[in-house]
């Protein structure tokens, strides 16, 4: 998004965000470059996060909005699926290359290249379409989710943890997650089972602009998605030697949502193996519509997986 918030320096991330909205709604802020080749060209700084490295839905959100920015009014993202190269440094800026591929009569394609150092840290295509009448279903809701309110935030959870880590994410992260069953922080070995349930909703409102929007969509379907794998096999978060890092993300629009409004990230792992998982999700408003649906493959290591 463009927006009258002042851009977060180089200097912004290197301590914890007092307003981590503020801080994610920055990070979220594109400015044009100069630079100008066969693509557009447009940067963006980096949140602070507690290892230095970027976070994967911040860069993927971005390169989302880079995308919307070259689009004819009036289309909308409905997919996108990108590839996590490198490790993102938080420390440095972010350059972002937007490709106008193809503007057809119904559908607009764009390529997105995210740089650090000269070096693609995140590759992305994304396709937009003309709000066109059409068939119309979804699949339902599950039954039997509590409410959001009454599951304990993110925040109760994490400030019960005598860890540093819980700590950081209590007070960090911009949106609140709750857990359906209980989150895997510290015990993932409480009940074996592949799919959870998570609600989550951005801790203040939002600018209406409804691309952020969507772009925050992006952000957010990366915070738990391979949860699923890791607590099929009794993991948590805490885990000694647990190496988990995000490979490849795809992600399809069907119905607008803003997420300073609770919605419901549904999720399931079918399968692990040779240190990979593969993670399902269904994001639903809080009245059962489908918004979005989610696939993502991550690398998940731990030194003894037996």
């Amino acid at each position: 998004m463009f927006s009258k918030l002042q851009p977060m320096t180089s200097q912004d991330n290197l301590t914890p965000p007092s307003d981590p909205v503020e801080s994610m709604l920055g990070a979220l802020t594109l400015t044009t470059s100069q630079a100008r080749t066969r693509e557009d060209i447009f940067t963006a700084p980096s949140q602070w996060q507690p290892h230095g490295r970027v976070f994967g839905g911040q860069v993927m959100a971005q390169a989302a909005l880079a995308a919307m920015h070259t689009i004819p009014e009036g289309r909308t993202i409905h997919s996108l699926h990108g590839y996590f190269l490198r490790p993102g440094d938080i420390t440095e800026a972010i350059t972002l290359s937007a490709d106008r591929i193809h503007d057809g009569r119904s559908f607009s394609t764009r390529r997105v290249q995210a740089y650090q150092k000269g070096e693609p840290i995140f590759s992305m295509i994304a396709s937009f379409q003309d709000n066109d009448p059409g068939l119309d279903h979804f699949s339902p809701m599950p039954q039997n989710i509590p409410d959001p309110e009454t599951l304990p935030s993110a925040q109760e959870v994490l400030r019960g943890i005598n860890h540093p880590l819980a700590d950081v994410w209590a007070t960090t992260r911009a949106f609140d997650l709750r857990h359906h069953p209980s989150p895997i922080y510290i015990d993932g070995d409480r009940e074996r089972t592949a799919h959870q349930a998570v609600w989550l909703k951005a801790l203040s409102p939002l600018p209406d602009d409804p691309h952020l929007h969507q772009a925050a969509l992006a952000y957010a379907s990366d915070f738990s998605i391979l949860e699923p794998v890791m607590r099929a096999h009794g993991i948590s978060w805490s885990t000694p030697g647990l190496k988990i890092a995000s490979l490849d993300h795809a992600m399809w629009w069907h119905r607008p949502h803003r997420v300073d409004e609770w919605f419901l990230y549904v999720q399931e792992s079918p399968s692990a193996r040779g240190g990979r998982g593969l993670a399902l999700g269904r994001i639903f408003s809080q009245e059962g519509l489908l918004i979005a649906s989610v696939a993502q493959e991550g690398m998940v290591r731990v030194p003894n997986p037996s």
